[in-house]
């Protein structure tokens, strides 16, 4: 059932720069964060605010959106999570292709269609397996007394892998529904125009190709990405992504990145300060030591809120000056974040397999936007 309660936590003043950002722990003076971003570090500053539990026990939840006051969350065996007045319902998924659910895959994205206070509809990101292969699909869904129905599959057979699937979905203020694709663990296809992995893809709500998309006929919209997780967009109407870097060694480089239409963002020819003729820098660089950034979302201040894995603390990345700030931490994983009438709403990730989960893991958490 939901369960909200009021929980005094230490958040990071906005103002703050983060320092000591890849550690779970307040940020301390005198230490800077990796190369790849511009200026130096100051101390953070503490403030108490009170942090809401909205619901608890989600199964390794992955993508929320909200149409009044119901949010509905989806988790990455197959469901969806329905939540309003207090209550929490588990609404099942019926799809044409069974979700495959194996590493990083599974029922990943999901975004309310525009119209769907008239239509009921929503689309929806997951992994699947034909033919002995693990791909990825873009689906149109209604949403029945049932739980929700597949209505036809907009984009199917994206290279998926055990790992590297990207998956977030995003509605951009031309009213163009947004993909991100990952390498599927093979980098040579992020530089292939002709693939669709690595990519961030960009199609109508119809799924259609736009006439406007930088290649003809394609639904590319940029490429040379390795594992983008998360897309929004600035009041000027800029579009931003979160890209995981490299694993091993070299690893970390996760990026922050300002996406160009047609752009190449270099996996896996560049990465952290690199460069290549052709490629595009990232704005922010985590240097050497990973965050695994997911979910972002544009704030008041037209920053970006952005949830963190292994980072496992909520920042604020701030475009003017490349900066990060760190605004919660002390939760574990957290997987996505959105803002809603004046406040901040983070999904945790803690049940996924790779995280500490807790007895009330995963959860939805709540706080004023500061």
């Amino acid at each position: 059932m939901l369960k909200s309660t009021g929980l005094l936590v230490a958040l990071v003043m906005a103002g703050s720069t983060l320092t000591g950002c890849f550690e779970p722990k307040a940020p301390s003076a005198g230490t800077t964060v990796g190369s790849g971003h511009k200026g130096g570090a100051e101390a953070s500053v503490p403030t108490e605010a009170v942090l809401e539990t909205i619901a608890e026990k989600l199964n390794a939840p992955w993508a929320m959106d909200f149409h009044g006051d119901f949010i509905y969350i989806s988790e990455r065996q197959g469901g969806i999570v329905k939540l309003a007045g207090g209550k929490v319902q588990r609404q099942q998924v019926t799809l044409t292709k069974p979700v495959h659910q194996e590493g990083e895959g599974g029922f990943l994205g999901f975004v309310l269609a525009a119209d769907f206070a008239s239509t009921g509809q929503a689309y929806a990101y997951h992994t699947y397996k034909e033919g002995g292969q693990t791909l990825n699909r873009v689906v149109l869904l209604k949403e029945t007394e049932g739980g929700w129905q597949e209505v036809k599959a907009l984009l199917e057979r994206i290279p998926g892998s055990r790992f590297h699937n990207g998956g977030r979905l995003a509605l951009g203020p031309d009213k163009q529904l947004y993909i991100t694709t990952g390498d599927a663990q093979d980098e040579s296809v992020s530089q292939e125009k002709s693939s669709l992995a690595g990519k961030i893809l960009r199609m109508t709500p119809q799924g259609a190709v736009p006439k406007d998309n930088p290649i003809p006929g394609s639904y590319v919209y940029s490429y040379g990405h390795r594992n983008p997780q998360g897309i929004a967009w600035s009041g000027d109407g800029s579009l931003y992504s979160s890209e995981h870097g490299p694993s091993g060694s070299p690893g970390g480089h996760d990026e922050m990145n300002r996406i160009v239409p047609g752009a190449n963002y270099g996996w896996p020819l560049v990465i952290g300060d690199e460069r290549k003729e052709g490629t595009e820098p990232p704005l922010y660089h985590s240097g050497p030591r990973a965050i695994a950034p997911s979910g972002i979302a544009a704030d008041k201040t037209d920053g970006f809120l952005v949830a963190t894995l292994v980072g496992e603390t909520l920042y604020r990345f701030n475009p003017q000056d490349n900066r990060m700030t760190a605004v919660l931490q002390n939760q574990g994983r957290l997987r996505d974040v959105r803002v809603k009438d004046g406040y901040v709403y983070v999904i945790t990730n803690n049940t996924d397999g790779r995280g500490k989960a807790g007895e009330s893991d995963d959860r939805l958490l709540r706080f004023k936007e500061q």
